[in-house]
Parts: structure tokens; sequence; C-alpha cells
């Protein structure tokens, strides 16, 4: 079963299906949905996108996956029922975990690039990944059983929101409010941390080029990418979810990206 999703493209639908080039593939974050990258692909040009809505989210709510092999499935039969050949992949948070796991250990035929914003890379340590698993199923309890916005509130209190102002998170609640729990907790313990190889070597012998961009103030992801040489792009007046506070500088992060990416496939 492939996932919901939407074309968004400035052209008419028949010129977007007879568009031949690589399109833009997105894929978002934990109690998101497509619809979260509509500002930043707006901006992005000629280029259409595919909007993704992952399992228990949006309108693929009531679909389920079994964890990463099976999420890159649905991921690459997606793009096979929407006719996209070739594309580049961005993630965010969530996304971003999936987008590095199906360039690195899926099927990614098409691929030619990778973008992934703000996305852990795993847990080195059996010890770590038992630990993480869990913390995440104490937190997918919560999601089927509490009262979605007292959930909330404490979810955004976590040190990878520190940067927000409680306005902010006032608002966060408000608009993840409109989740099911219980969705949330499945995809939640499917794509636990514990259950994450780690994708540093997959992302280093990548054949395709990618990116790791980071808001300013998103230090936990900031020394990641330092720690491990990643290719940091850094985003202005911004902290973890940098496309939303600032969908204009990634935007023209990402047409510099798709720019670099092209000019050293045709020179290759």
């Amino acid at each position: 079963m492939t996932l919901a999703c939407r074309k968004l493209s400035p052209h008419s639908q028949s010129s977007a299906q007879q568009y031949s080039g690589p399109w833009l593939v997105w894929l978002h974050g934990l109690l998101g949905s497509g619809e979260d990258w509509l500002p930043v692909a707006q901006l992005c040009g000629d280029i259409p996108s595919l909007l993704v809505d992952l399992p228990g989210h949006g309108k693929s709510v009531a679909l389920t996956t079994r964890g990463f092999e099976d999420i890159s499935r649905q991921l690459s039969e997606t793009l096979q029922a929407n006719g996209i050949r070739e594309y580049w992949l961005a993630g965010y948070s969530l996304g971003g975990r999936i987008a590095m796991f199906h360039a690195g250990y899926g099927n990614p035929v098409g691929l030619q690039g990778l973008l992934v914003e703000g996305g852990n890379l795993g847990l080195e340590s059996d010890e770590r990944r038992e630990a993480r698993f869990q913390q995440d199923s104490q937190w997918a309890e919560r999601f089927r059983h509490e009262p979605l916005p007292q959930v909330l509130t404490d979810w955004y209190q976590q040190e990878v929101f520190a940067d927000l102002a409680p306005q902010q998170r006032e608002q966060w609640v408000a608009v993840r409010a409109n989740n099911y729990g219980p969705a949330v907790a499945d995809m939640l313990e499917a794509t636990s941390l514990g259950h994450q190889p780690w994708l540093l070597p997959a992302l280093q012998q990548l054949r395709v080029p990618y990116t790791y961009l980071c808001g300013e103030r998103d230090h936990k992801f900031q020394q990641l990418a330092h720690q491990y040489t990643l290719p940091l792009r850094t985003l202005a007046r911004a902290g973890h979810n940098a496309h939303r506070a600032n969908p204009g500088a990634f935007a023209a992060q990402v047409l510099s990206f798709l720019s670099q990416s092209s000019y050293l496939s045709f020179t290759r």
C-alpha cells in the first residue's frame, strides 16, 4: 500500500505529468504531514514536488508500517505509483532519518541527491538503543492513552525544542493536536532510534550528493554535524524546525544544493 501524498507543481497537472526532470520528494517529521513543506516547496521554482504523508499521519493515518525497511519499500512504491523516475529526497527529523535509511539501505533507484534537516544518525551501542526504545515506548503509551494536548505540552518541553518561546510551544500544541494519538504511537515505536541502524557509514558511501541542514539555534544537531563532518548548511533565525521558521532561507539553500548537485552530475 502506497503512502498518501499530493503533487505540487507550478505547471498544470498535464505539464507536471510530462515533466522529465527530477522531482523534489518531501518527508515530514513526527506529528506533521506533507503539507508542512508547502511554504518551502512553493518557493522552489519550476521543480515539481511530491509532499508525502508518512504512516499514521495526515491522509496516511490508517496506514501502518513495520519499521524502516517497510517504509522504505512503501516510499519506493509511492514514487513508482506517481511516475517519478528521478528525484531529490528531502526529510526533516523523523523524515530525515527515513530519507537517510532509504538512500543507504533501501532501493533508491533514481535518487539524485539527499537533503536532511535535523535528522539523527542513530545510536552506536546496543545499550543506548535499548534505553532509547524504552523511552520511546513510554511516550507511545502516553500518546495512546492520554489526551493529546496534555502529551504534546510535555513533548515540546524536550531539549531539542529549547529554542521555542512559551507562545510558540502553545502554537505547536494547537497545530499538532489534530493528530490521532494511537497512530502516532505506532509510528514512534516502529521508527524508534532503538530500531534504527547507525547511518554514518551508509552516508559516507553514498554515490549521490547530500547535505545536512540545521537551524543556527539547533545546537544539538549542529554539534552532531560538526562531530561527524557532515556537509552542513546553517539556517539563520531558526531552531530545530528550520524550514518552518525560515522557509525562504531554507528554499534558497535547497536550490543552491540542487544547482551544485546538477553541475557535479553533469561533469562526472
